[in-house]
């Protein structure tokens, strides 16, 4: 079978298989680690990106891949050694060389929002190492994917920034 799994665009988030917080990604205070966030929303990614015909195939055979550009993670709740975690990813929006994205960490059974990330994502030619078009077949199928997801309801917290709060 291919690397793309999807035949047609689904009309509701993509969802990543449900992974579990390592040990050694636990803190001193005794929760996962910030830095394991990242971890955790990389790896939804790559799971989407095989979705788009971008994983580690593409690489291979056709020399293309993607650098992130920009991260903004928001966590909001906690997160525990033995806690299954689920993440729903959204396509905002592409053109021929970017990919914005916005994923929420879910704890895989009671539901509950652990953390965001809202990410740009930039292809690159790795053999010019230089952003570069996706080429036309890839396009076809982000835009597909992006009309569809266009159709979702926006999730919370998409655009925020760091600031303090205002004092009124």
């Amino acid at each position: 079978m291919p690397e793309t799994a999807a035949t047609a665009p689904n009309a509701e988030p993509f969802r990543s298989s449900i992974m579990q917080v390592e040990p050694q990604w636990i803190d001193y205070n005794g929760h996962l680690n910030m830095a394991y966030y990242n971890v955790m929303f990389d790896r939804a990614i790559d799971e989407f990106w095989l979705e788009l015909g971008i994983g580690p195939g593409y690489k291979t055979e056709r020399h293309g891949s993607t650098f992130t550009a920009e991260c903004h993670v928001r966590y909001l709740r906690e997160i525990h050694l033995g806690d299954p975690v689920q993440i729903f990813v959204w396509l905002l929006e592409a053109d021929d060389k970017r990919l914005h994205t916005f994923e929420e960490m879910r704890h895989a059974t009671e539901g509950w929002l652990s953390a965001t990330s809202e990410n740009m994502s930039l292809h690159m030619d790795m053999n010019a190492r230089r952003v570069a078009p996706f080429p036309p077949d890839i396009q076809q199928r982000i835009a597909g994917v992006a009309k569809s997801h266009s159709a979702l309801t926006r999730p919370e917290g998409i655009g925020r920034s760091v600031a303090m709060p205002s004092k009124r």
